[in-house]
């Protein structure tokens, strides 16, 4: 069992699926990003127009709504139209798209854009703790990942 999780992990690093045949990489392009909203499809993409923060990358994105598995609601999904392997297509790119679909989850289910603000009023003195505190609350908006 070590072995076949070994594999697997090997494949996925280089890029290489098995299933995909010998010598295709995989197209990062084809691997559409998504978020859950609750809510019904005609409320969360009314008119066929990408709603909030994904309206802002315009026709440089893919936009498309599906219901949800299990009825839970809506699945939002989007990727960059541009090739994967082109210069336009970069990491910058992919978090971008990541930030608008959290935003837009957030505003359609919450109203806002929701924030961390755990500075109290006035100054502090810098201390380790308060320092991991701010630099996590400065990455949490970008990648969702701490």
């Amino acid at each position: 069992m070590v072995a076949g999780v070994g594999a697997i992990l090997v494949f996925r690093r280089s890029g290489r699926l098995p299933e995909q045949g010998a010598g295709r990489l995989r197209d990062p392009r084809s691997r559409w990003q998504s978020v859950t909203i609750l809510g019904a499809s005609d409320e969360v993409m009314p008119g066929h127009r990408p709603p909030g923060a994904l309206a802002d990358l315009g026709d440089a994105v893919e936009v498309e709504v599906r219901p949800a598995p299990g009825d839970k609601g809506t699945e939002l999904r989007a990727r960059s139209r541009g090739p994967a392997r082109s210069a336009t297509y970069t990491q910058e790119t992919a978090r971008e798209l990541r930030v608008a679909l959290r935003r837009t989850k957030q505003i359609f289910e919450a109203g806002e854009v929701l924030r961390v603000d755990p500075t109290p009023h006035g100054h502090r003195k810098a201390a380790p703790a308060g320092f991991l505190v701010d630099k996590t609350t400065e990455q949490a908006d970008k990648e969702g990942l701490l």
